[in-house]
């Protein structure tokens, strides 16, 4: 029976098993992903305009970003304690704007409804955290594809959440809006007391790079597996019991990285290989006892003197011979100066305030704002891009556009991971060739070509999500782990800052003007064919813009930014070169 206990225990605790379930939160509780499928239904119910329309989606992006609080209660709360928060702001702001937009409660005016989507969407911030702040101790020496998978599930969610939507076969578009106001709670209040760091920064097994190609296999299979099923619903008539049948195979690949929890828990504990001897525990040494509660908070205590002293002899001059001349190239490429500074060194752990004051933090943050924020503004705007092309079903590229984003998450990290583990090269080379396909794909929604739709999906998609995998992974490698949780969440800053520029500000002017010109035609046709009642249709469409010139103007100054991010972008990869380096550099 104790033997039955301690094995149960160890299964609770396992890195592992917290991944799995943080995957599963991830899969169900990114709503924002599919603001293009509930902003028609928004805009049709409450009248609004399209600028009126991108205030909303400017207030849910930054509630998706605004995430200060949460990064602190990570730090004074368990994390049961973060996740319960997160859930009760999601309920209580997706369920008031259902209850708006189905006429059960009287409208509010926009800036109270955007206060409402603001409260809802924040509530994933919490989510976001928790997860990346447990998995990213649990794994730190695997960071790139930890955020890549779980960012990719939290992108994935749109599509998940859209075919659960279609299985249910709710009577209105608005009930889609009920479901993101009790789905992602519910799948919450299950995880919370699973999601947690348990302590993975003592040990690295040395099949830990076969179980991430598990995992990452059924990454892929699963976003394959989707594609299929939603193209196949969309080009033929399916029965309801097939959809329903279609949904339920949908969460059997979660299951299988369950495997890995027990395949793990049973291996013979000699497999194990714990990190350096500076965190290993000797019951005769109170400073390594000291050491073992200590989160690893920088690749760079892996260079800690006292690694040397634990060597035979002949090991430990040679090692000592390497650091030395790792010194002194570092000394002649200007790495290391020989007058003292204040405050940390990249690699260290930073504070976020000590963060905000170098430059490498801020070409961070303005790469993001111009890359990812237009991407974001696509996504937003999904739905009314693809009915002025003339689509009628605006769910199809919305699903899309969450499958490419989170094949974008996924292989965004697992390229840059090979990138930085091979080659020791900085991981923002990825997000340069990422923004330049971006530029492109803002070309194709531009031109308006037949197919461009599918194109520009896939391309916006793809690299979309291959900025959130690469760039916090960035900021952790290069301001350390210690205080993750606040810098990220600075970073999503740059989401609704974007939005707010290409969105609210640009593309919706635009749109507005073109349906303006276009109402004025119609009711000048209507008067010359002198019917009236043509006239007062017109009147009433005025705020619906048709064909490629709704966003073409907005695509090519997004294009136009995307080229901007690229500069900003090389420019970190070539001061970070000395950093990654040090970080990945192998020895001779």
């Amino acid at each position: 029976m104790a033997g039955l206990k301690e094995r149960f225990q160890a299964f609770v605790n396992n890195r592992w098993l917290v991944f799995v379930a943080a995957m599963w939160m991830q899969s169900c509780t990114g709503p924002g992903y599919i603001f293009g499928s509930i902003s028609p239904v928004i805009k049709s119910s409450l009248n609004y305009n399209q600028r009126q329309l991108s205030k909303l989606g400017v207030a849910k992006d930054l509630g998706g970003s605004v995430g200060f609080i949460a990064g602190g209660l990570c730090e004074i709360l368990p994390i049961w304690g973060v996740l319960l928060i997160g859930a009760l702001q999601n309920l209580i702001g997706y369920s008031s704007l259902w209850l708006i937009v189905t006429g059960k409660v009287p409208v509010f005016p926009l800036w109270a409804i955007c206060v409402l989507i603001f409260v809802g969407h924040n509530g994933e911030t919490y989510f976001n955290t928790a997860a990346l702040v447990s998995c990213v101790q649990n794994f730190p020496k695997s960071r790139g594809p930890v955020v890549g998978i779980l960012k990719g599930f939290a992108a994935l969610s749109g599509a998940i959440l859209t075919q659960i939507y279609t299985m249910i076969n709710f009577p209105d578009q608005a009930s889609l809006i009920f479901m993101v106001a009790v789905g992602p709670t519910m799948v919450v209040f299950a995880l919370m007391f699973i999601i947690r760091p348990v302590g993975g920064h003592k040990e690295v097994r040395p099949s830990d790079g076969l179980s991430f190609t598990v995992v990452y296999s059924v990454c892929l299979l699963l976003a394959a597996y989707l594609m299929a099923i939603m193209l196949l619903e969309d080009l033929v008539s399916v029965s309801h019991n097939l959809i329903t049948i279609f949904t339920l195979i949908l969460f059997v690949p979660l299951f299988i990285p369950i495997v890995l929890s027990f395949c793990e828990g049973h291996r013979d504990p000699a497999e194990k290989v714990l990190l350096p001897k500076p965190y290993q525990h000797d019951a005769g040494n109170p400073e390594q006892d000291t050491r073992e509660h200590e989160v690893v908070s920088s690749e760079f205590k892996d260079e800690n003197p006292e690694e040397v002293d634990s060597l035979v002899v002949p090991e430990g001059q040679k090692r000592i011979a390497q650091l030395q001349a790792k010194l002194f190239q570092a000394t002649a490429e200007g790495a290391v100066r020989l007058k003292n500074r204040k405050g940390p060194h990249r690699g260290e752990d930073f504070t976020l305030m000590q963060a905000l004051i170098k430059a490498d933090f801020w070409l961070i943050m303005f790469s993001l704002l111009l890359g990812s924020g237009s991407g974001l503004t696509v996504i937003d705007n999904l739905g009314q891009m693809s009915q002025s092309l003339g689509y009628d079903n605006t769910h199809i590229f919305v699903s899309m556009i969450c499958i490419w984003n989170f094949i974008g998450r996924v292989g965004g990290g697992f390229i840059s991971e090979i990138i930085v583990r091979d080659h020791a090269y900085p991981r923002p080379i990825v997000i340069v060739v990422a923004q330049l396909v971006m530029a492109v794909g803002h070309v194709f929604f531009a031109m308006g070509w037949p197919g461009a739709m599918y194109i520009g999906t896939l391309l916006i998609g793809l690299c979309y999500g291959a900025h959130w995998a690469i760039m916090p992974a960035t900021v952790s490698e290069l301001f350390g782990l210690k205080k993750f949780g606040a810098l990220y969440n600075f970073l999503n800053l740059a989401n609704p800052a974007g939005t707010l520029v290409f969105s609210g500000v640009i593309a919706s002017r635009i749109y507005d003007r073109e349906a303006e010109k276009q109402a004025r035609q119609h009711h000048i046709q209507s008067h010359i064919s002198g019917s009236i009642f043509s006239g007062m249709l017109a009147a009433d469409e005025s705020l619906n813009c048709e064909g490629s010139i709704c966003f073409f103007l907005s695509s090519m100054i997004m294009s136009g930014f995307c080229i901007i991010a690229v500069i900003l972008s090389m420019i970190l990869v070539y001061r970070t070169k000395t950093v990654y380096a040090h970080l990945y550099g192998k020895s001779c």
